[in-house]
């Protein structure tokens, strides 16, 4: 499975009323390390068991308001929610298995 391409109106349904952990990658198409980060995410969501796990991308520059309602100052941010609530959060780029541990963990 590929990563979900969150927007204003996927967020709530795909993220906040998930049944499973979600990890979200808080990007931009211009920023050096989220470019860096893309394949990591890619392959993890190609990994990931999709009815235990999700992985999705949300594009800042187009979705503003909800990358600063979660505090998102710089990115990547990548941040995993659990039950409606961010469980963990990661400012930089990360690898493969460090965000693999944060989904099993959450």
């Amino acid at each position: 499975m590929s990563e979900i391409i969150l927007t204003n109106q996927t967020f709530s349904q795909e993220v906040l009323q998930s049944q499973v952990p979600v990890l979200v990658d808080f990007w931009a198409p211009w920023c050096g390390p989220c470019r860096l980060q893309g394949p990591i995410i890619e392959e993890l969501a190609k990994e990931v068991d999709p009815a235990k796990f999700k992985v999705a991308k949300l594009n800042v520059d187009d979705h503003q308001a909800l990358a600063g309602q979660y505090n998102v100052m710089s990115i990547p941010s990548l941040l995993v929610f659990k039950n409606g609530q961010v469980v963990k959060q990661f400012v930089g780029v990360q690898n493969k298995e460090t965000l693999k541990a944060a989904l099993v963990q959450a």
